[in-house]
């Protein structure tokens, strides 16, 4: 296999950007998975945790991030309630202009979800996830309450881009949290059920919020934001602790033997819970579980001498490689499906079918199916495919294994685009437009999961800025496209605009196929670009051995 043929001799356990993504996840003799990055022999080393404990800071990650993503679009079903009521009655001449004003409250949140997390990361990556995940949290329930009382126009638009700020924050720390907990055979489908809760959150909203309106105003809405949000922060601050982890750098320069998935099972049978010794280490060090008390520590290291204004210009430049560029890309082109489609479905409803605007919300359930059928889609066939690759290479995984399963989203991206366009503009039947939507989402978990896990893979010990860079990307993007939708959609027609969407979806998805076959050469020789050397090369402090 091309990609992987000039690496073979890589090692879990080299120096700082010598790996990049390229390890012997296999035992050449027995075939067991080798357990990267290798766990320290500490218990308090969250890849040494209980798979119940790893499951419940997972859920409760995706629990934050799906509440984020109901918050953020919040009432975006009741723009016209909000019109009426910050503005004056939908009869004046002035309407539509200030129904535009009112838009601007969730493109703007949309926005600032993009800049917040250019600072939100450096701070998780320095300072650590928990105490970020309680600032980010205490900041967008308060920022819920202050949407829900606001008397002013002026009042919510800045309430609204504060939240999006604090909601910012989640969703990039999130990954940061899986790949701390997790090993690297694991995130393919761990990863599929973030981004499914990353994407049902804003369905979920939709459909829930359109039918509260039918009975409760607008500001009801935030009253359920501030008590979800309001929940996770409770449970963030005494049950979730610090998942970062200074590792010993024993741990990865080959002093460690390597451990298989076997060998944990049975040292976690084995150990003592309250002090353990490392027993295959070349000198005893003893280690002391935390107790409850001090996992409920804000701030408890400083995880690495980078500086902050490092860590906030690394994903600028990150943007520069090859491959997150390509990412980047389907990330943004998959979103924009949706910041399309979403911007003119109650309109598109209503014009071909009559649909009133809480059924329109209702089609959104598909969205909820598409991405729960995206989880196995993305997950477990990427991570199926991607290991059944290792094993034809004599156990050596390297990132681009996992995405010849692409294809699937390369077919149901366009397909998607036009089911949606062709049904609104033939006035086929509903449940055409309906499917339509349901597979945007589905696209939209299957290939973000899949581009974003490549790039985990490939650049792990910056894990962090360079899905920063794909975040603050992404937010720009579907800022300027909210701009353009409505026009581009008049001019071109529905057939017309979601023709050429599917067009752009499917050229920039058959790119898996040179990434697949040169990636590994494309990554290595960007690495060496001098600017590149100078800001994305990472202090030693940050290597996890991968």
């Amino acid at each position: 296999m091309t990609t992987t043929a000039n690496n073979a001799t890589d090692k879990p356990g080299s120096l700082p950007g010598e790996t990049l993504g390229t390890v012997q996840l296999r035992h050449q003799l027995t075939n067991e998975i080798i357990l990267v990055p290798t766990p320290s022999g500490d218990p308090n080393d969250p890849l040494n945790w209980v798979n119940g404990r790893k499951y419940y800071i997972f859920a409760l990650t995706c629990l934050s991030i799906f509440s984020c993503n109901i918050c953020a679009p919040g009432p975006s079903v009741a723009v016209v309630d909000l019109a009426i009521e910050f503005f004056g009655a939908p009869d004046d001449p002035r309407f539509l202009e200030w129904v535009g004003k009112i838009a601007y409250m969730f493109t703007g949140a949309s926005l600032t979800i993009g800049i917040g997390v250019l600072f939100w990361v450096p701070l998780a990556i320095k300072y650590g996830r928990r105490p970020v995940y309680l600032c980010a949290f205490s900041l967008l329930t308060a920022s819920c309450i202050w949407c829900g009382v606001a008397k002013s126009y002026g009042s919510e638009l800045a309430a609204r881009l504060v939240l999006g700020i604090a909601a910012g924050a989640p969703e990039i720390v999130a990954p940061l949290t899986i790949t701390d907990i997790f090993f690297l055979h694991q995130r393919g489908a761990v990863m599929a059920f973030y981004n499914c809760a990353l994407s049902c959150g804003v369905g979920v909203g939709i459909v829930i919020f359109g039918l509260v309106l039918r009975m409760q105003t607008w500001r009801t809405i935030y009253w359920i934001c501030t008590a979800l949000t309001g929940l996770c922060t409770v449970l963030m601050f005494f049950t979730f602790p610090e998942t970062a982890y200074n590792r010993n750098r024993s741990t990865f320069t080959g002093d460690l033997p390597a451990r298989t998935s076997q060998d944990l099972k049975r040292e976690q049978l084995d150990r003592a819970q309250e002090v353990e010794a490392l027993p295959y280490a070349p000198f005893v060090t003893t280690y002391k579980k935390q107790s409850f008390v001090q996992q409920l520590k804000v701030l408890t290291h400083v995880y690495t001498d980078e500086s902050l204004g490092l860590l906030v210009l690394r994903p600028v430049v990150c943007l520069a490689l090859p491959g997150v560029l390509w990412a980047t890309l389907i990330n943004s082109v998959t979103i924009g499906m949706i910041v399309v489609l979403s911007s003119n479905f109650t309109a598109a409803f209503q014009q071909a079918y009559g649909f009133e605007a809480w059924q329109s919300g209702l089609t959104f359930i598909s969205t909820i199916v598409g991405s729960l059928m995206a989880i196995a889609a993305g997950g477990h066939f990427s991570d199926w495919m991607a290991d059944k690759l290792t094993q034809r290479n004599n156990g050596v995984r390297v990132p681009e294994m996992r995405l010849p399963a692409l294809i699937i989203s390369l077919v149901t991206g366009p397909l998607a685009c036009v089911l949606y366009g062709v049904g609104i503009a033939k006035r086929l039947h509903w449940m055409c437009a309906v499917i339509g939507i349901g597979l945007v989402n589905f696209t939209v978990v299957q290939s973000n999961n899949i581009s974003v896990v490549y790039i985990l893979d490939s650049y792990r010990p910056i894990a962090g800025e360079v899905v920063v860079t794909q975040a603050a990307f992404k937010a720009c993007f579907g800022f300027l496209l909210s701009f353009y939708t409505n026009p581009w959609v008049e001019q071109s027609g529905y057939a017309g605009a979601f023709g050429a969407m599917a067009g752009i979806v499917g050229g920039v998805l058959i790119c898996f196929i040179p990434f697949y076959i040169f990636g590994a050469r494309i990554r290595r020789a960007s690495w060496r670009w001098p600017f590149i050397r100078k800001v994305a090369h990472w202090s030693e402090d940050r290597e996890v051995g991968e």
